[in-house]
């Protein structure tokens, strides 16, 4: 029983590895969530056709986990401005989410919050997008790494960013690879480094490239 148990855990633990950007985002369907304060039912069909962001974290009344979801709730306008949602998912129950929202965030609670907490207390959303820490001799064991997964609106990944537990991530960097990815949806132009709005990009083919390295690098002759 134990040899078939440690088989089914390294099938389970290879097959999340193997999520990547360009693939279909794994696929969750009606699961506890806390939205405005009340329980609801979340899939992840219900964002069909829009950007959205997946944010794990490992644990409700923490340190670092409560200044991330904070953060992407004040700013959840610049993302629906982009027809982007935000969905923050760990693996505590939706009856502990909704006691973090009634803590006053100067106790370290998260008040209000603009988006959908999911309880994947099965730990199976987890477990598919490979952030489950799956290790008894860690002290996460059972809890999601920082993952952060950029979804377009035909399901697909974009971008995936995993975070050891003591760093939070950007809003803003999260903001612009949005804007980049749907830059590049709109006009098939590609994206160089540390693009934002506005700057230039680059047509991918052998010649239409060098009018932008061109420019770009001509001071460096």
């Amino acid at each position: 029983m134990k040899s078939v148990l440690a088989i089914s855990l390294l099938l389970a633990s290879l097959t999340s590895a193997y999520i990547l950007p360009r693939q279909n985002a794994p696929v969750f369907n009606k699961v506890n969530a806390v939205v405005d304060a009340k329980f609801q039912k979340v899939s992840l069909g219900d964002y069909a056709g829009k950007y959205l962001v997946l944010l794990f974290y490992p644990f409700d009344f923490t340190y670092v986990c409560p200044t991330e979801l904070i953060s992407f709730s004040e700013n959840i306008q610049k993302f629906k401005e982009l027809g982007a949602e935000v969905l923050g998912i760990s693996t505590d129950s939706h009856f502990t989410h909704l006691a973090w929202i009634k803590t006053p965030r100067t106790e370290g609670g998260l008040g209000h919050i603009e988006y959908p907490l999911i309880a994947d207390i099965s730990k199976e959303i987890s477990r598919s997008y490979g952030v489950l820490v799956e290790d008894h001799n860690d002290d996460l064991y059972g809890a999601a790494l920082r993952g952060l997964f950029v979804i377009d609106g035909n399901g697909k990944i974009r971008s995936m960013q995993i975070n050891d537990a003591p760093v939070g991530r950007s809003v803003d960097e999260t903001l612009r690879l949005i804007q980049a990815f749907q830059h590049t949806d709109k006009n098939g132009e590609v994206c160089p480094a540390n693009w934002k709005p506005g700057q230039k990009t680059i047509i991918p083919d052998q010649e239409q490239k060098k009018k932008y390295f061109g420019a770009e690098f001509a001071d460096t002759l």
